[in-house]
């Protein structure tokens, strides 16, 4: 109590100071900060804002714009399209949050386990992430191509199974899709996980082991609660990156068969830069904003809380 009190002194203290010696004590912390400050306010403020402000626009690049004031947004909530790209990018966030989640704790997991070559698996499953995604997509394509010729059909043809269409499968493109990023973001996932797993401190296996707890048991009771700021802040950028997904709608489906892969972000392209709708574009671009955030907020509220395990 006192501890905080003496803060609360000195905080004080501190912000009578006045404005000119505080910034005299500072000014070298200021100096660098200014580069990075324009850099933001011209790169990241001023395109935020207007991009806003061309939400009521008719904006053209060449000739004269004009005020139309909220025809887009009410073009947005009546556009089927648009409602069914979010839908799409929804149920891409389905099949990737959790999955991704879960491949990353498991290969954490078996990292941190003490396995032999433990450095060479780690290597192996993070290959995928430093690897073009062209290249990805491209092998990916090839091994879920809808003939007998591709390569997964092929196994499944062994199995007596039939061969599937995948990608041109209006039921099973976005699936397909959902492998493709699970596959080349979980071993940076992996590697959140594995941080936070070396922080743990051996003691509480150690008392845990004592008590006679099952593997299992220590992982549900131990690992897996104090793991929580790494769901957390995984869960955040997953559901981020599951919500701007493009380019493998665009490098492998082209947002068919039947709109089944176009999400918010590949349809937002497509008005962009290929009707050159630059106005409707950025209303695309603020609903996806205003889904993320309230995705975020949800996330925080039910994920963000601080736990105390000691």
């Amino acid at each position: 109590m006192t501890l905080k009190n003496n803060n609360k002194r000195f905080n004080k203290t501190k912000s009578k100071l006045p404005f000119k010696e505080r910034f005299r004590k500072n000014a070298i912390v200021y100096i660098f900060l200014f580069p990075i400050l324009i850099h933001f306010a011209i790169f990241q403020v001023f395109p935020f804002l207007f991009s806003f402000v061309l939400t009521f626009m008719d904006w053209r690049v060449i000739g004269n714009s004009e005020w139309v004031g909220l025809k887009h947004w009410i073009n947005f909530f009546n556009d089927k399209l648009a409602w069914k790209a979010l839908w799409n990018t929804f149920m891409f966030s389905v099949y990737y949050i959790v999955p991704t989640m879960a491949l990353g704790l498991i290969l954490a997991l078996i990292i941190n386990s003490g396995v032999k070559f433990a450095g060479f698996f780690k290597g192996i499953f993070f290959l995928p992430v430093v690897t073009s995604f062209v290249i990805i997509a491209g092998l990916w394509g090839w091994l879920f191509r809808g003939t007998d010729n591709g390569m997964v059909n092929w196994v499944l043809n062994i199995f007596g199974v039939d061969s599937q269409l995948f990608l041109s499968d209006s039921g099973q493109a976005l699936i397909v899709l959902a492998g493709l990023s699970i596959f080349k973001v979980a071993g940076s996932t992996m590697i959140y996980y594995f941080a936070g797993l070396q922080s743990i401190p051996n003691q509480l296996y150690e008392a845990a082991r004592i008590d006679g707890a099952s593997s299992l048991k220590i992982f549900w009771k131990v690992t897996f609660p104090l793991l929580k700021p790494i769901h957390f802040y995984v869960a955040i950028i997953t559901t981020i990156g599951s919500f701007q997904i493009f380019d493998s709608a665009y490098l492998l489906t082209g947002g068919g068969p039947n709109y089944a892969t176009t999400t918010i972000v590949f349809y937002l392209y497509q008005q962009g830069f290929n009707s050159l709708n630059l106005s409707y574009a950025a209303v695309l671009s603020y609903a996806l904003f205003f889904v993320i955030l309230v995705v975020s907020l949800i996330q925080r509220k039910y994920l963000g809380k601080e736990s105390s395990f000691y």
